[in-house]
């Protein structure tokens, strides 16, 4: 979408109120659709979205085209902090240590925010699938210790790690302990028997 020009503005006074207008709807948009995922997971609709934030379908259409942008867009902040937690994971001097402090406070965020843990789990949007292949080099990385198994790799990580996230998820599991325990069980299911 591009900004009106000056030309434009003088010719249609109404801009300016549209455009906040604009803004409003796009946060009730992303409110909405937080807490409908919060509330019943990602099959929500964007037609449900819409409803329910008080706003046309075409209204959420024009800024997502497609429901994995709207999730994108809702989960954008926090996909942002789990990669820059990961980059430093992969930036830290022993990337055992880095693993073994990375995958419970991993767990702990997906435990407080359950959109997250969805989209995680789900890893087929960009920013999941980044992530996993992040903790996959962190994992290979982490290897070289001798302290995990040889034969690691990224599908295993994917399997072990989001079976448990997924576990969690239809459990409707929310205590940060409970998710930590399994934390805990992920890593004990990477180190040689």
């Amino acid at each position: 979408m591009t900004p009106p020009d000056a030309a434009q503005m003088a010719s249609d006074p109404d801009a300016p109120r549209r455009r906040i207008d604009a803004r409003r709807n796009q946060e009730r948009v992303i409110a909405t659709a937080r807490e409908l995922f919060a509330e019943q997971g990602l099959q929500v609709t964007v037609p449900q979205v819409a409803e329910r934030a008080g706003v046309g379908r075409a209204t959420v259409y024009r800024s997502y085209p497609r429901k994995e942008d709207l999730i994108i867009a809702v989960v954008r902040e926090q996909f942002q902090e789990l990669e820059q937690r990961t980059n430093a994971a992969l930036d830290g001097a022993d990337a055992y240590r880095e693993l073994c402090s990375y995958v419970p406070d991993l767990f702990e965020r997906l435990a407080r925010d359950r959109v997250l843990a969805d989209v995680f789990f789900e890893g087929r949007l960009l920013p999941a699938a980044r992530i996993l292949n992040q903790i996959g080099r962190l994992v290979a990385a982490a290897g070289a210790s001798g302290l995990i198994r040889p034969d690691v790799d990224e599908r295993d990580i994917r399997v072990i790690l989001c079976g448990a996230v997924r576990q969690l998820i239809v459990l409707d599991q929310r205590e940060p302990a409970v998710w930590r325990r399994y934390a805990d069980m992920v890593l004990n299911a990477l180190r040689p028997a």
